[in-house]
Parts: C-alpha cells; structure tokens; sequence
C-alpha cells in the first residue's frame, strides 16, 4: 500500500511557500503522494503545478493527486487541458480525480442541474479519457459534445473517480484507472467497494484499479476525545447524503466513527486493516499532533 498526505490547509496569506514546504518534506519524508481537495479555497490543480514544480526543483519525486475537482462547473475538454497542462508542470506525476460533488453545491451554489448524475459522468467521461489520451474526440451525448483534439504536453495521466454508490463503483471500474473515497471505513471498502470496482475492472478487462482511501488520523493517547473532535471539524460530512449513505453502511453514527485514531499501536493495526481490505493508497488527513501523526506514517510507509 503506498502512503499519501492530504495538504488542504496552506497558513497565511501567502500559501504557496508553505504548500511548497509541505510538497518537499513529504517527498523527503518518502511520502509516495500529496493530493489538494477542489473545495472554495485554492484551485487544487493551479496550486499543485505552482507549489509542486518549486518543490521538484530540488530533485525530489512525488506524485500529485486531486481528490477532487468537481466535473459539473468544467467541461471536460477544458479540464482536460488544465490537467494535461499540470501534468507536464510536474513531470508526468499527476493523478487527476474527478467527483460529482453534491447536489446542495451544483445546484445550490452554481446553478446546474443535478439530473441523473451517473448518466452525466458516462458522458463526461467519454469525453475526458479520450482528451486527456490525446486522441481526436468526436462525440454528442444526452448532455455534452465535443469534437476536438488537444496537442497539449501531458496527455497519458491516471484519472480517478469519485465512487460510492453501485453504478458510480462499476463505471470507475469499467473505464477508469480507479477510485479515491473519503469518509469510508473499512468495513465498507472491504465488503462494498473494492469488490464492486475491482469486478468491474476485471470484466472489463483493465488492470486492477487504484483504490486511494482518505481518512483522517489523529495519533493520540485519548482516541475518544480525538474522534469527538472529528466529529466537530468534519461535521458536514456525516449531512451530505452520499457520505451519510456510506457512515450508515460502515453502522456509525458521525464521521468520528471511521477516523484513523489511537496511540502509535492502534493507528497502525487500522491502517494495515485498511491495506487488508483492499485499499491501494491510503491518504491521511492529518488533525491534532501533526508531527506525531507524520512520524507514525512515515514508519508505516516504509513497513
């Protein structure tokens, strides 16, 4: 299993010196990965290529990974570009994944329809996996057309697919390289996603796929306290219906219940429960003690 940081939450106005710190340290660390969330904040893609190639400059080697830019507010052939773009910023280390988002944000805050929104990414998806394999793209869908070829550097980049649902898990199986979750306990990857996605693939006749698992962690000696704060910092998670559906499937109540939290011995039985289960890369989204937290994952990244 290979290990990965989630940096959401640059400090100061200036954020990309402390990005780039964080792209560097987690390299050096050995970290395998770093992956920015599309959420109101920084454009995930424009500040991994800003932070991340200042941070290559040094010779390191990691790889990038969004998780995840939402497809509805971008058509696909755009964000084809902008990440084939990104992806030769950084030296082909670029893992693109893509997400639905929700309901309350696409029509809420921007405006478009939520209509059937698995047959919204078969389209998008038979646009963007062309595009971003620098193929000529001709295609007219219920809800999105494109005829076009890009002649963008970067083409050739894995693309991940947010999936929880059946339908969702079976078409990320069937044409893309792979998953990335959050707030998805073990239980439910073990029993309910790897194998939906990984049935997909296979029938399909892909390669195994990538199932990037995003948790937070918290390394401390009084794990309840730890999983009442979780349930503070990530309290909109346990209302938004697709994550609702997965705490329910996991039996918990709040998004505490499938924290990674515990002394040094308790994290890492539950991280390599996880890598038991299935999970291809696990991605920590560290709160609490930081350095204890990294120290932890650095020891278990290397075995």
């Amino acid at each position: 299993m290979r290990f990965g940081l989630l940096i959401n939450e640059p400090n100061g106005q200036d954020p990309f010196p402390d990005l780039r710190d964080r792209i560097a340290r987690a390299a050096d660390d050995g970290f395998d990965s770093v992956w920015m969330s599309q959420i109101f904040g920084l454009d995930a893609l424009t500040s991994l290529a800003v932070a991340g190639s200042a941070a290559l400059a040094g010779g390191r080697d990691i790889e990038f990974g969004t998780g995840v830019v939402p497809t509805y507010p971008r058509h696909p052939v755009v964000l084809a570009q902008q990440a084939m773009t990104v992806n030769a910023a950084l030296g082909g280390r670029l893992a693109l994944g893509i997400g639905l988002s929700h309901q309350v944000v696409i029509e809420g805050m921007y405006g478009y329809s939520f209509d059937r929104p698995a047959r919204h990414m078969k389209e998008y998806l038979d646009v963007l996996l062309p595009v971003t394999r620098g193929e000529q793209v001709d295609y007219t869908g219920e809800t999105l057309k494109a005829n076009v070829r890009l002649s963008t550097p970067g083409a050739g980049l894995p693309v991940l697919v947010a999936a929880l649902g059946p339908r969702m898990l079976k078409l990320a199986g069937t044409v893309a390289d792979g998953t990335v979750l959050w707030m998805t306990g073990r239980k439910t990857v073990a029993e309910h996603i790897v194998p939906t996605i990984t049935a997909a693939a296979k029938e399909a006749g892909r390669p195994a796929p990538r199932v990037v698992c995003t948790l937070p962690v918290c390394v401390t000696d009084d794990p309840e306290a730890a999983r009442a704060k979780a349930d503070e910092i990530f309290v909109m998670y346990g209302q938004l219906p697709s994550y609702r559906a997965m705490l329910d499937r996991e039996g918990v109540e709040n998004p505490g219940g499938v924290a990674v939290v515990g002394d040094e011995d308790a994290v890492r039985a539950q991280i390599d429960a996880l890598a038991q289960a299935g999970v291809t890369d696990f991605v920590a989204a560290v709160y609490g003690d930081r350095e204890r937290a990294h120290k932890l994952l650095i020891g278990a990244s290397k075995g």
